[in-house]
């Protein structure tokens, strides 16, 4: 059984700002696409079709959606030192997605802790490392926008390599 996640793997024109951000800061960011985490990593027996099925039951009548990140915040917390990418548009479609997955299918991985939609660009390993890398992006003011069409799960492989395992496609309705 391996470690599996829900994901959104937004598309940017300007990606290619985030990708050197996180070139710098993120020691994941060779083995996983920048994203924003629905369902943090959980163990299941769950086959992927049944998986696929929770998915079409969940995100049933959840529609595509613009979403935008702009910004940069950080947050020290026992599980690491942490630089992220704020979102400013979408947050409370997410939300809901977060929120009916784990009142339902996933209650039983739910960690009573407070979800905030945002996108990791770093994980750093002091607080002072931490610092420096804030003071090295906050004055970045570029806006990152994107029409957020499709739901992804991935299996963390071995190496923490991500590998997408399926994708579900939100309600279309219109372009940006």
């Amino acid at each position: 059984m391996s470690l599996r996640t829900i994901m959104i793997f937004p598309k940017f024109e300007n990606i290619e700002i985030i990708d050197s951000i996180r070139k710098k800061y993120d020691p994941l960011a060779d083995l996983v696409r920048p994203h924003i985490t629905i369902v943090f990593p959980f163990e299941s027996e769950m086959s992927n079709d049944e998986l696929a099925a929770v998915l079409d039951e969940r995100l049933k009548g959840i529609p595509a959606f613009d979403m935008e990140l702009c910004g940069f915040g950080k947050q020290s917390e026992p599980f690491g030192n942490f630089l992220f990418l704020n979102l400013v548009k979408g947050a409370e479609l997410i939300v809901k997605m977060h929120d009916l997955f784990y009142s339902n299918d996933f209650k039983n991985f739910f960690m009573d802790y407070p979800y905030m939609p945002h996108m990791t660009v770093g994980k750093l390993s002091t607080v002072e490392e931490l610092e420096e890398a804030f003071e090295g992006v906050k004055t970045i003011e570029d806006s990152f926008v994107t029409r957020v069409r499709k739901i992804s799960v991935e299996m963390i492989g071995e190496h923490e390599e991500s590998i997408i395992i399926l994708e579900k496609e939100l309600l279309y309705d219109g372009e940006i």
